[in-house]
């Protein structure tokens, strides 16, 4: 189980994130949703320590890791894929499917995790992974990465920021295997209502604060709600 208490954020005077208190159970799919600035993305970083909080704690299958590094967190099983994924010049995608796995894969594992994708895999397993790839590309790459990690939490900041339409479709497959397969926890930062779709849960964001949170049935038809509201000039109880 991960476990926020209190969690606050400060940058440049301005507070991201206003005492965060959260918990995440395993074999659940979570989706993080609100307006932009609303500090998720920051939330998603703060848990896998690429920053770090002003105050509060961090508690992952009981353990105090508030005051870990990235590497310690990702040896615990913690797996982190980026709204913009990184370039890494001399490594090709069998090279880094094998080191997110910690093992030596065959051609054809590598493949299979690529093909999930939506990559064909014999075009890509031997390529490097550096600029003359697209945006969307490197994305699903990276998502890839993490599948082939298997992490006990898996988080995903906007998977489906660069990638097209069909990609998108293809993606949101893959997170519809991963809720259905996965005993871990999933936490998605999105703003795609077919992704919401498949959450088991739904955390509302706003102004650095968590306003809701509840299942997808219910925060569904609340978010729908106050968008129709919002539309219409009308102030909803």
């Amino acid at each position: 189980m991960l476990e926020l208490k209190d969690i606050c954020f400060t940058r440049n005077q301005k507070k991201i994130l206003d005492h965060i208190s959260l918990k995440l159970d395993y074999d659940k799919f979570y989706v993080i949703t609100g307006p932009n600035g609303s500090g998720k993305s920051t939330l998603a970083k703060i848990i896998m320590g690429i920053e770090m909080p002003d105050s509060g704690q961090i508690i992952w299958d009981g353990v105090d890791i508030t005051n870990k590094k990235i590497h310690e967190r990702a040896a615990l099983g913690i797996g982190f894929a980026f709204q913009q994924p990184v370039c890494f010049k001399g490594i090709t995608v069998h090279d880094l499917l094998n080191i997110a796995s910690e093992k030596k894969l065959s051609k054809k594992e590598a493949c299979d995790i690529l093909s999930k994708v939506g990559l064909c895999a014999l075009e890509y397993i031997d390529r490097e992974i550096n600029k003359s790839l697209s945006g969307g590309e490197l994305k699903r790459i990276e998502i890839a990465s993490i599948l082939a990690r298997n992490p006990k939490l898996a988080i995903f900041d906007e998977p489906e920021a660069g990638i097209d339409l069909w990609s998108f479709q293809n993606l949101n497959q893959v997170f519809k295997q991963i809720q259905a397969s996965s005993s871990g926890i999933t936490l998605v930062i999105s703003h795609q209502e077919r992704i919401l779709q498949i959450a088991d849960s739904i955390i509302l964001m706003e102004n650095g604060q968590i306003q809701k949170m509840d299942t997808k049935e219910n925060m569904m038809a609340s978010i729908f709600q106050e968008t129709k509201c919002c539309k219409e000039g009308k102030v909803c109880e």
